[in-house]
């Protein structure tokens, strides 16, 4: 009797064991924005799922945090933003942060590209801008690397940081870190999916610099000035922006500069957003040549997901080309 006994308790304790390993808590890891929760999703893939603040779509430049929202935050083992420049409702959240929540501002991740904001008469800086647009005139510069004292927290970079795919690994990699250094039992799978990820993003960027190289030049006019890094990657030549904030509407002056900007310079395109008034792009495309076309920059319109970045930056790139291609 004893010993048929021993056959149920060992069964049991193998069962006992192997439900604690299936129950082991999964991190809860709060993401601002879609781009950044594509990322992250597709590194913990296999390993939770990440919450996302800013679903819909929202933009991230005018978000308002709910009470849900800041409550998932606090509870959070980490928190991921971009910067409190890009996402200016995060300030509040960060300062009163619990020690438990661990804070990763990706745009300060070290080896980053970083583009100064363009200024100028058509990318003016607006002195109470809060959320990281680019603005300075001419050829995009070429980024330097990030030091603590110059990163894209600071006001004079562009914070628009994942639409270069550069960026993007070097993102990626961060957040496989932080997550294996919380989650260490599963770091050799973040590891694997990193590798996959960041495999992924070499090959889209070969295709999309393939796709846009012959576009090189063609001018044109996006609606806020969003681009910058995607442009200084693959070669692109924006001249201006509608608007110096998705907030701020733009004056009839500087209207007109644009329009007269557009004729002397033969702007191919003016690139409008999802979910700005379509009107504008009317005001400066009236008299002119140029074709109307749209740019979505957070992927607002687009479902979360750990596709979501992939769909984005080959959405972006197929209306540039779209639009910038010279007339049959």
């Amino acid at each position: 009797m004893a010993q048929r006994s021993l056959i149920p308790l060992t069964a049991l304790a193998a069962f006992l064991v192997a439900t604690a390993t299936v129950q082991a808590r999964d991190l809860a890891v709060v993401v601002t924005s879609k781009p950044i929760h594509s990322l992250t999703s597709a590194v913990m893939e296999g390993a939770g799922s990440a919450k996302l603040l800013i679903d819909g779509s929202a933009s991230p430049h005018t978000f308002a945090l709910k009470p849900s929202g800041a409550a998932a935050v606090y509870a959070a083992d980490v928190f991921i933003r971009v910067s409190g420049n890009v996402e200016p409702f995060s300030e509040k959240i960060v300062a009163a942060l619990p020690a438990s929540v661990e804070l990763v501002t990706l745009a300060d991740t070290p080896e980053m590209t970083l583009l100064d904001k363009r200024t100028g008469e058509t990318f003016d800086a607006h002195k109470h801008d809060h959320d990281g647009h680019d603005h300075h005139d001419g050829k995009p510069k070429k980024g330097g690397k990030a030091k603590a004292a110059d990163n894209a927290s600071a006001g004079n970079k562009d914070g628009h940081v994942w639409l270069d795919p550069a960026n993007a690994k070097l993102m990626a990699a961060r957040i496989s870190a932080v997550l294996s250094r919380k989650d260490p039992e599963r770091a050799a799978l973040y590891a694997a999916n990193t590798a996959k990820l960041v495999a992924r993003l070499d090959a889209m960027a070969s295709d999309i610099a393939e796709q846009l190289t012959p576009l090189a030049g063609r001018p044109f006019i996006v609606f806020h000035d969003a681009y910058q890094y995607f442009e200084n990657r693959f070669g692109l030549s924006a001249i201006g922006s509608i608007t110096v904030s998705p907030d701020v509407q733009p004056s009839a002056k500087r209207l007109s500069v644009l329009r007269r900007k557009v004729g002397a310079l033969d702007a191919a395109c003016i690139f409008a957003e999802p979910m700005y008034q379509p009107s504008l792009v009317a005001a400066v495309t009236e008299g002119t040549k140029a074709r109307a076309g749209t740019l979505d920059p957070d992927g607002s319109s687009l479902e979360a997901g750990p596709e979501l970045y992939f769909t984005l930056m080959r959405s972006l790139a197929k209306n540039l080309k779209d639009c910038l291609k010279p007339a049959a």
